[in-house]
């Protein structure tokens, strides 16, 4: 039999990206780079809804996002290079300020009239480079709050790039009725209400955890959100001192298709029974030996959702039931971020009463 023309058979869970998408793109700050990969001199390409964003930074540490076109002939920018603080075009060696003026061109003549690029609002807040993009250009009408850190040490790093939507990410932050038969957590409750407030949220859960080596804790979380793109969750195990921080953003780069990127930090408190240099010196290298365990425990953590966020579709209106958490509200305070019009047309008006009066 001639197989030349043939593959194996589809069979298991479409993913996300194989379904028409329920839900735009959102409007916010979204994070296309950790702060460490943009060095000096580097140029960077990232893809955010559909467009590559062009990054680069100054020699004063400065962050510039441009879009990627040489107004001149249409040269990518993401080929070219860094002189000092001026972008480089790879095709006639246009030069750049940081302005986005066009300061040379790569002959001597003048530079031509009207031939700056065009910068994008850019923020670098706990450890990332954030992109703001509004479906009508609009300029940013509000802020990245910056989260605390833990420690002295550099955040540990992770990136990923799957099917799905990064409200789904967001969304999973007041799904508390996930944890306990996904995650495995012990009995849950809810420590401080969610409150929904402006660009943001809050919501605190207490429940128990099991560390490998050191044995079962209490656990106390607090998760906190802004925007649809981005969250931040803080874990304390009291029982050993240990306490971390994570910031998860995860971003649109084309449709049902998302990055998500985790920064975390760890701090392990200092024995008080020891002297100060002794306890500083045993909470630095607890830190150091439990540091690498714990990131890869808290990214498997994660990845248990992975296949869920890659798979699901979103279900509008959802049948929600108590234990769920506040989905409901949560939804109701997500719409602000999508352009109205289109979350009409793709998100029924039923749906939408549904999710306002969501059970929790």
């Amino acid at each position: 039999m001639n197989r030349a023309h043939t593959r194996p058979l589809t069979e298991g869970p479409s993913p996300a990206d194989a379904h028409e998408p329920v839900l735009p793109y959102p409007d916010g700050w979204f994070a296309v780079a950790f702060s460490s990969e943009l060095v000096s001199g580097r140029v960077l390409t990232r893809p955010l809804q559909g467009e590559d964003v062009v990054l680069y930074r100054l020699r004063d540490g400065a962050v510039r996002a441009v879009r990627p076109y040489c107004p001149h002939l249409g040269a990518h920018l993401g080929l070219g290079s860094v002189e000092g603080d001026d972008l480089i075009c790879p095709f006639h060696r246009f030069a750049f300020g940081p302005d986005g003026a066009c300061v040379r061109t790569g002959y001597g003549t003048p530079p031509p009239p009207s031939s700056g690029l065009t910068p994008l609002p850019v923020r670098e807040v706990d450890d990332a480079v954030f992109v703001w993009r509004h479906h009508d250009g609009r300029a940013p009408d509000w802020e990245l709050p910056a989260w605390h850190t833990l420690g002295t040490r550099p955040p540990r790093l992770a990136a990923w790039e799957m099917a799905g939507h990064s409200q789904d990410v967001v969304e999973n932050a007041v799904d508390l009725g996930h944890f306990t038969p996904l995650h495995g957590w012990g009995d849950s409750e809810v420590a401080e209400p969610a409150v929904f407030e402006g660009r943001s949220f809050r919501v605190s859960v207490r429940s128990r955890e099991r560390v490998p080596l050191l044995g079962e804790s209490p656990l106390e979380v607090t998760l906190e959100g802004c925007g649809i793109s981005r969250v931040h969750v803080c874990t304390a195990l009291p029982r050993f001192g240990v306490r971390t921080c994570a910031m998860y953003a995860a971003t649109m780069i084309r449709p049902s298709v998302f990055q998500l990127r985790q920064a975390s930090r760890l701090d392990i408190a200092e024995p008080g029974a020891l002297p100060a240099p002794a306890a500083r010196w045993v909470s630095r290298s607890a830190a150091r030996l439990l540091g690498g365990l714990m990131f890869r425990g808290n990214c498997e953590f994660v990845a248990q959702d992975f296949p869920v966020w890659a798979t699901k579709r979103y279900q509008s209106p959802p049948r929600l039931a108590r234990g769920d958490g506040p989905i409901g509200p949560f939804r109701h305070w997500a719409r602000q971020f999508y352009p109205a019009e289109r979350l009409r047309a793709q998100v029924p008006s039923s749906a939408r009463a549904t999710e306002d009066s969501g059970v929790v």
